[in-house]
């Protein structure tokens, strides 16, 4: 993994953990679930205007031209419909986003992978697919997932021609000021995003006027354009010269380009943000009737420096309170969280006491070894002391 690509990961990591980023995914990060793309999505209504997706730059005046020669979107919505209720498995990069402490996401996509994905590591969802879902938030959620153009549930609502875009402002206006808002208060990572979105570049052009040089600093993946793509040298270079000029344009939106040769990369810097966030969580297990060659005051002395000595170097301490152990491990976060103003114990140690009384013995194994996998789930440290 190259420098800029390590450099991000450290950076992006820090703001998940101080709870300030965002994601903003467009149709390349469902691409690997099957999910058509907009060129796939509009072709069959291309064939029937007798155009090609293929030549043309402008997929949402296609919509647009088909709505107006058919008297209607039916055709449109039957299109959405037959291709976003297909069945889809959740892929690897969805799964990782969703295993992050990431709370706001934001898409243009209509499918429902994004929520599935968050869904099956057991967060709560709050979906946000049309003006009204705004004014209801769901208790106690983990994720809020705006679907800025529609969900495939509400097909006649899905923003897809130009008398959608033209019309977002009078009929989707909150969700033009939340985005907004987010994206002056939170870093956002574009994944599978094209920047082609009209909706998003008048957005982000506000933002610049209204913040001029005070604007948050984001980021994209954008892929390499890469010679063994073009049969000819010139078609390469031109495309070169193309995605420089992008890169250039997209600095006056402070949307900075992580420049990737391969898509798996994406998937690598996903899995390096997520090891850096977990490396932060320490999980300490043990316990002890007693201590051997240690006398308790020895051990506990130690369990509780150590405890301390994290909690003052910003780590979170997993504890399944274990016998001779637990006790050491809590006073140690206290000491630290309680002698300074305006720290949250939360922040610093999560609690997991085992299950107890369970009379069946392999009942009890099996719950145990379940309730410890679930600790290290979130662990990217391990510690285990007075274990025989």
């Amino acid at each position: 993994m190259n420098v800029e690509l390590k450099r991000f990961a450290t950076v992006f990591a820090k703001d998940i953990i101080n709870e300030n980023a965002a994601i903003f995914a467009g149709a390349g990060l469902s691409a690997p679930s099957g999910i058509v793309n907009w060129k796939e999505l509009l072709r069959e209504i291309a064939i029937e205007l007798n155009l090609s997706v293929d030549r043309e730059t402008d997929l949402i005046a296609i919509a647009q031209y088909y709505e107006n020669n058919k008297g209607g979107r039916g055709k449109i919505n039957d299109t959405l419909i037959e291709a976003f209720t297909r069945e889809a498995e959740i892929n690897e990069n969805q799964r990782i986003l969703a295993s992050l402490p990431i709370t706001t996401y934001w898409t243009t996509n209509y499918d429902e992978l994004i929520e599935k994905s968050l869904d099956e590591v057991g967060k709560i969802v709050d979906v946000k697919k049309c003006v009204q879902n705004l004014a209801i938030n769901k208790p106690k959620k983990d994720a809020i997932v705006y679907k800025m153009h529609g969900d495939i549930s509400l097909p006649h609502k899905a923003v897809i021609t130009k008398d959608d875009y033209e019309s977002y402002n009078d009929k989707r206006l909150l969700f033009t000021t939340k985005l907004q808002g987010d994206l002056v208060s939170k870093t956002f990572l574009f994944i599978g995003f094209s920047f082609d979105d009209p909706n998003l570049e008048y957005i982000l052009s506000r933002i610049r006027i209204l913040l001029g040089e005070n604007k948050r600093d984001h980021y994209c993946f954008l892929r390499r354009i890469q010679q063994s793509d073009f049969a000819l040298k010139d078609d390469y270079i031109y495309e070169c010269t193309k995605q420089e000029l992008k890169i250039k344009d997209l600095k006056r939106y402070s949307i900075q380009a992580i420049l990737i040769d391969d898509y798996s990369e994406v998937t690598e810097t996903l899995l390096l943000i997520k090891n850096k966030i977990e490396r932060r969580n320490i999980f300490i297990s043990g316990a002890a009737h007693e201590y051997g060659k240690w006398t308790s005051e020895r051990a506990n002395e130690l369990i509780f420096n150590l405890s301390k000595k994290l909690a003052e170097k910003d780590y979170k301490i997993i504890s399944g309170f274990g016998l001779g152990i637990g006790s050491s491990v809590i006073n140690g976060v206290l000491s630290f969280v309680f002698n300074r103003k305006k720290l949250h114990i939360d922040d610093y140690l999560i609690l997991r006491p085992f299950p107890q009384n369970i009379k069946d013995e392999d009942e009890r194994k099996r719950m145990w070894k379940s309730y410890r996998e679930e600790m290290l789930s979130n662990a990217g440290i391990a510690l285990f002391f007075f274990w025989e």
